[in-house]
């Protein structure tokens, strides 16, 4: 019977170098103290059950942490001073975390971290830049009306100082911007590449979680609209926050890819002003176009981001197809589901659009996927070909099946409150049994039914 053949060895806790006898500095990254000793099998192809049970009990497992002894249910979360940023954290900053920031140059990344170093008043926050000198932060502190006294700045881009300043002075909070400039002695390649935003980011976690300290990354986007670096970066990492902006409004939108704290169905809606963002407490007026009472090819519907109900504008234009094949043409909106209901309507609203165009346009540059906007779609462009006007006070709500039908969607009560709040007057909406306050329903099963609603 084969034995498994156990010997000692001594790894080193920084690079996983590993040696026969211990020494006080690592030849390979020139760490000193981190060689721990470790227990191996090297034969691991022994089959004997009793052998190997023998050769696991020489080896010193790691430490057991009973989870009923944990006081407390989850991590404390520091507050942002700005409700949209705490409803996309899931309630707030949780400490010990690790955020990536991810957005355009220039976008206002650093601005947004920097409101949020301000808002953390009476903790003290760590903030690192390897891309601008103290006199720029200052600068741009200043401008946003920010307390300087609880913050201290690092012009450094090596990870190891920088570990070794955040251990001494172990803040609430630290900010690096950004990590594609941070880079580990240990690694022989440049800041920026695949391995020094891995090590660095790997870095960054112990401290997070050993510490209890919270971190925010920032990290830029390419133009083909990735973070720059590795994708890997985003599975170390506990959140990822997106900032996004359309260059013709003066919102952004913040976004959640990940969240371990919370939901990733959330949105946040910010205004970009010159002491830095503010929030905006009416979103759905932004993306709700002023005009006429009535008007051709424009419908409302109301969508639901994470928590919170958006009243939207869905604007169509039906035109005659000039040459070739009809064009449908979508911003804000998923073309392939546009494809799917435009041959709906030919076929069950008996409205042919074989040799017309369709171009499909969300008010306010939102980018929406929810089904709940079949029924809204339909109407804005059934009323473009028709040429007939819908009511600037009616919402319609609905999913459109491939047989026409109308189903009905999720939370649509709550999408019926929002609606009325904002002096909505009627809702055409799939049969159901639900009811609304003032809001007059108006219940259709298919959408042959929806004709007679155009003036």
């Amino acid at each position: 019977m084969p034995e498994a053949k156990i010997k000692n060895i001594f790894v080193c806790s920084h690079c996983d170098a590993q040696y026969p006898k211990w020494s006080g500095r690592c030849l390979e990254c020139g760490s000193w103290g981190t060689l721990n000793e470790e227990t191996e099998i090297v034969d691991a192809k022994a089959k004997g059950k009793k052998t190997q049970e023998e050769a696991y009990k020489r080896i010193s497992g790691a430490e057991i942490i009973d989870l009923a002894a944990i006081s407390g249910s989850g991590p404390k979360r520091f507050l942002t001073g700005l409700g949209e940023i705490d409803r996309v954290l899931g309630g707030g900053l949780p400490e010990g975390s690790l955020t990536l920031l991810a957005g355009e140059p220039g976008i206002g990344k650093s601005t947004l971290a920097a409101q949020l170093a301000n808002a953390l008043n009476g903790k003290e926050v760590f903030y690192v830049s390897g891309e601008e000198s103290a006199s720029q932060v200052k600068a741009r502190l200043i401008r946003l009306n920010c307390d300087l006294s609880h913050l201290k700045f690092l012009s450094e881009t090596n990870i190891e100082k920088i570990a070794a300043v955040a251990l001494k002075l172990l803040p609430d909070l630290i900010i690096v911007d950004s990590i594609q400039t941070v880079y580990s002695a240990s690694m022989p390649s440049e800041a920026g590449s695949v391995s020094q935003i891995r090590a660095a980011a790997i870095k960054f976690l112990e401290l997070a979680k050993e510490h209890n300290v919270a971190v925010i990354l920032i990290g830029h986007i390419t133009k083909d609209g990735q973070v720059a670096g590795p994708k890997s970066l985003e599975h170390i990492v506990d959140t990822v926050l997106y900032l996004e902006n359309e260059d013709a409004h003066q919102y952004s939108l913040l976004r959640s890819s990940k969240n371990r704290f919370g939901s990733v169905n959330e949105l946040g809606v910010l205004e970009m002003t010159g002491t830095g963002f503010k929030e905006i407490l009416d979103p759905s007026a932004i993306f709700l176009s002023n005009g006429e009472d009535f008007l051709s090819g424009s419908a409302v519907s109301c969508v639901i981001e994470g928590t919170r109900p958006f009243m939207v504008d869905i604007q169509a234009l039906v035109t005659k197809t000039v040459f070739g094949y009809p064009q449908r043409k979508c911003s804000g909106f998923d073309s392939n589901r546009l494809q799917v209901l435009a041959a709906v309507i030919s076929k069950r609203a008996g409205l042919d659009l074989s040799s017309r165009d369709i171009i499909l346009n969300v008010v306010g540059g939102l980018k929406i996927s929810d089904p709940g906007l079949d029924l809204a779609v339909c109407a804005a462009i059934i009323s473009s070909a028709s040429n007939k006007k819908l009511s600037r006070t009616t919402v319609f709500l609905g999913e459109v099946g491939l047989s026409g039908e109308l189903r009905p969607v999720s939370r649509l009560e709550q999408r019926l409150k929002e609606a009325e709040k904002l002096g909505f007057k009627e809702a055409i909406i799939p049969d159901s049994e639900i009811k609304a306050g003032k809001l007059k329903l108006i219940k259709i099963k298919s959408l042959e039914q929806l004709k007679e609603f155009f003036s």
